[in-house]
């Protein structure tokens, strides 16, 4: 596990180096997004890496890597925004959007490592194909907690779907990275 918390760790980092720099760029432009339109900025991103894998060829240069990267850092951007009231969109500063980032990355890093301990990495088995699907069911699960008015019976909440969709993200980044996956 040791070393899946390097790799955990370097794949985030890369993450984080693009979103500080576009934070740099732009600001934090993203404050104005509801949930709805992060959950399909996740969900574009996540339909363009299907259809690659499906029609094996594509015609844009930015690759499947990149858009896990933008999956991973948009699930930090929907948690930040869940915190935050949907009408303020006030500017961050960059220190505290790399506070907040942190912080989002640390307790998904912690459920990584507890489900880890309880699934014994299976997800080293798994095909990027899969990784996919399974954040296009986590989106679709996103879209039906906002039809219920952001209630749940007995199913987990609309953060604990964005904390699965960014590790997910992470462990395909980290399978590309081995040269399991394609990139």
């Amino acid at each position: 596990m040791a070393n899946t918390i390097q790799q955990y760790d370097q794949a985030v980092n890369s993450c984080k180096e693009i979103f500080i720099k576009k934070t740099k760029d732009y600001g934090t432009s993203w404050r104005v997004l509801r949930t709805i339109s992060i959950v399909d900025q996740i969900f574009i991103k996540a339909k363009r890496i299907r259809t690659i894998q499906e029609n094996k060829q594509q015609k844009i240069d930015d690759n499947i890597q990149s858009e896990f990267m933008g999956i991973l850092n948009y699930g930090v951007i929907g948690l930040i925004q869940l915190d935050k009231k949907n009408d303020e969109i006030d500017e961050i500063p960059a220190d505290v959007v790399e506070k907040l980032y942190g912080e989002k990355i640390d307790a998904a890093k912690s459920l990584m490592q507890n489900k880890n301990h309880d699934y014994g990495e299976a997800w080293r088995d798994m095909s990027q194909e899969s990784f996919t699907d399974l954040i296009l069911t986590k989106l679709l699960r996103i879209k039906q907690i906002l039809l219920n008015e952001g209630k749940t019976l007995i199913s987990e909440g609309i953060d604990a779907n964005y904390f699965d969709i960014i590790n997910y993200a992470a462990f395909a980044l980290i399978l590309i990275g081995e040269g399991k996956h394609g990139k």
